[in-house]
């Protein structure tokens, strides 16, 4: 996703104007530093091997010359041209078109290290007229070193070593190009010679870390001279979109709300909530035991979205998509149509397959792709296998703030422990949500049958009866309420007493609208 190109006086994230900016074409990247890269000064991107330096920095080359016009000259001296141009057409990057097409200079310089000998007047003179050349002939904008530890890595005067960074870094400044200079990190330092950072102004640290078997890349702005930034660890994506970072705060609570309704794909749900559903944007969990019909409710919720010709997304968690697919035909609800007609996206991966931030990011990425007005996240404990309990709710609570802040109406469904008290959820999440339903088995006369009730509806009035409800081929059915003076009748006791006693005193049935 290419940044926005109107940042020559960008503003800080505290909406302070600061220094010219270039924007990285790096999704969430340009959000965390105020508008970009700064402008026509050095940036050091460090980190450990295979954490995504040189992708970093061919984005942010292929960005210049694609979305701003820009052409750019990336030097290695490690891969060849013919190596680089391989490696990134499985990230769709076409190296050869560009530079065909003048948009793009790939130098690569051959360095040996049993072929350079230390002698006292070492310098990157030659080093600077073959550059200077290569930003000449394309008038280039970006340039990129990738990388640091191949060109003085057989130095050892640290004299020789301080005073060529700095030359470096001068003659890139003079030059006015905006540069990335990529560096391996070191032993207690961002970068192996520990004086990168310093001369740069901005520097970006990469991270690759396994927790728990569980893998999860990190990027932090380490500094950045005269203007604001976002300082905290930002979860990354690199997939066949390239490099895309997840800024980790909420949007806040300043997004628009709806008084438009929408339909619970349940009729007597819909009654109970007013007669007219959930409210357009709100955030609705549904939790209840195993078997109760949760995703049968959430899929309910889907098909009324796709019928009235809206986007759905369904995040599934525990299924893949043809058996999610398959078992909701067993109840009349048929989904692969609107798969077809491309109304819905059923997105099924399992929770240990990477980290929490990891799955957020993804998420992020496939409803920006989507914009879908109706999300299902089925279900959203199936977390706590690689996350502590609060880590969830703070996931749900950066989710459903982006959610609302797009309009889109959210269903998540929990499982509840039949051990514990069921109005309760494993992270604290019921604070978050708007709507909350439970969905619980009732025991009666020796049968098991299901109910649904309200715990709370903001904003709406809403019943206050427990109804049962049943599954079969029409979907899930609210059944008519029958009362006696021994309170509600269930199950076959509520058929009988239709059936049997319909005339008897003070003992007819009588149906109970929403309250």
């Amino acid at each position: 996703m290419a940044a926005n190109s109107s940042s020559d006086v960008p503003t800080s994230p505290g909406g302070v104007s600061g220094i010219a900016k270039t924007p990285t074409g790096i999704a969430g990247l340009d959000e965390i530093t105020g508008g970009g890269l700064p402008r026509g000064r050095p940036t050091l991107v460090c980190g450990g091997a295979g954490c995504g330096k040189t992708l970093f920095a061919l984005q942010f080359l292929t960005a210049g010359a694609l979305a701003h016009g820009e052409p750019g000259v990336f030097m290695t001296f490690e891969e060849t041209a013919s190596e680089l141009a391989q490696n990134c057409l499985s990230l769709g990057f076409d190296l050869d078109e560009l530079v065909a097409q003048g948009k793009l200079a790939v130098d690569h310089v051959h360095l040996e290290r049993s072929e350079i000998e230390e002698t006292g007047d070492y310098d990157l003179d030659g080093l600077f007229i073959r550059l200077g050349y290569a930003i000449d002939s394309i008038g280039a904008k970006r340039v990129v070193l990738d990388t640091l530890e191949t060109l003085f890595g057989s130095l050892g005067n640290e004299a020789i070593l301080r005073s060529e960074l700095r030359r470096l870094f001068r003659w890139l400044k003079d030059r006015g190009v905006t540069a990335v200079i990529t560096a391996e990190r070191g032993d207690g330092a961002l970068t192996r010679h520990g004086l990168e950072e310093y001369v740069s102004d901005c520097v970006i640290l990469l991270d690759h870390r396994v927790s728990e078997q569980i893998a999860t890349r990190r990027l932090r702005v380490v500094k950045y001279r005269g203007t604001a930034h976002g300082t905290n660890e930002y979860p990354f994506l690199i997939d066949e979109q390239g490099l895309e970072v997840l800024p980790i705060t909420s949007v806040g609570l300043a997004y628009e709300v709806s008084s438009e309704r929408v339909s619970t794909g349940v009729a007597g749900l819909d009654e109970m909530l007013g007669g007219e559903g959930y409210y357009r944007g709100s955030s609705v969990l549904v939790s209840g035991t195993a078997g109760t019909g949760k995703t049968s409710l959430a899929a309910s919720f889907v098909d009324a979205a796709c019928r009235r010709g809206e986007r759905a997304l369904f995040f599934a968690f525990e299924e893949s998509r043809h058996q999610v697919t398959r078992n909701l035909r067993s109840i009349g609800i048929d989904l692969e149509p609107w798969i077809e007609r491309g109304l819905l996206r059923i997105h099924a991966a399992r929770p240990s397959a990477q980290g929490l931030e990891m799955h957020l990011a993804q998420m992020y990425r496939e409803l920006r792709a989507f914009d879908p007005r109706t999300v299902v996240v089925d279900p959203v404990g199936s977390f706590i296998a690689v996350a502590a309990p609060a880590d969830i709710k703070a996931l749900i609570t950066r989710l459903l703030d982006f959610l609302k802040e797009r309009q889109a109406t959210t269903l998540l469904t929990h499982l509840s422990s039949g051990s514990s008290h069921l109005e309760q959820t494993d992270f604290g999440i019921s604070s978050v949500v708007d709507t909350w339903l439970l969905l619980r088995e009732l025991e009666a006369g020796g049968e098991r049958n299901r109910g649904v009730y309200i715990i709370k509806s903001r904003g709406m009035a809403h019943s206050n009866q427990v109804r049962e409800f049943v599954l079969g081929a029409r979907g899930m059915e609210l059944l008519e309420v029958c009362v006696s003076p021994e309170g509600v009748l269930i199950g076959s006791a509520r058929i009988a007493r239709r059936e049997g006693e319909r005339g008897a005193p003070g003992m007819a049935p009588e149906p109970r609208a929403g309250k």
